[in-house]
């Protein structure tokens, strides 16, 4: 049995490192899903390496930890699990999201979000519906459109099936989009978690402290 650490650039980790996703291959490696050949090649790569999802970090013991998963999952308080990308991918729905970033935490009972508004839709909602003018900066600031994203979000998710602790309880509205240059996506444009939670842990904080 051959094990190896490859690159997870989506979530900061990178072989070089000593960490990344966990492949195996061998003898005790499956050959595939029963008449399922997409299934088979999610996991098993044309060398015949099973990519886990699981991502590792060899110890300076040479043992190997599991510190991750690849597609996101986490649990919370009550014991519900929940897919953080699954919920954003149904709120970017919402006519008044550009981008958001679900979070949670095991030690919490509810989710929260960071959430870029699309300045396009959201300043002429703002100035004809709630009566409010500015620029997308000052418009976040205000509480009446904060509860209006809020709503349509809750209404899109709700629409689209998704269970009342998969909604989130609070948000809080950046002005600034997740990019490439400010290092909050790959150059892939996937969202980088770990560096979101870093980059928004004082709103994070202070959105749980209110919730508690």
């Amino acid at each position: 049995c051959k094990i190896k650490l490859v690159d997870t650039p989506e979530l900061g980790y990178f072989a070089k490192d000593n960490a990344g996703e966990v492949c195996i291959k061998g003898n005790i490696v499956f050959k595939g899903y029963y008449k399922n050949e997409e299934l088979t090649r999610e996991v098993l790569d044309s060398d015949g390496w099973l990519h886990t999802g699981d991502v590792g970090k060899w110890t300076k013991e040479g043992t190997l930890k599991i510190v991750d998963r690849k597609k996101h999952i986490l649990k919370l308080q009550q014991g519900e699990y929940v897919a953080p990308e699954k919920i954003e991918n149904i709120y970017v729905r919402s006519k008044f999201v550009a981008q958001s970033f679900v979070y949670g935490e095991s030690l919490k009972t509810c989710l929260i979000a960071i959430v870029v508004p699309d300045a396009e839709v959201l300043i002429p909602y703002a100035k004809d519906t709630l009566g409010l003018e500015g620029s997308l900066a000052e418009l976040v600031e205000k509480p009446e459109v904060k509860k209006a994203v809020l709503d349509d979000m809750l209404s899109t998710g709700k629409s689209a099936g998704l269970f009342s602790f998969e909604q989130v309880k609070d948000i809080f509205l950046s002005p600034e989009l997740f990019s490439v240059e400010n290092d909050l996506l790959t150059p892939t444009l996937k969202s980088k978690r770990p560096k979101l939670k870093t980059h928004f842990t004082p709103q994070l904080q202070d959105m749980y402290s209110r919730l508690d």
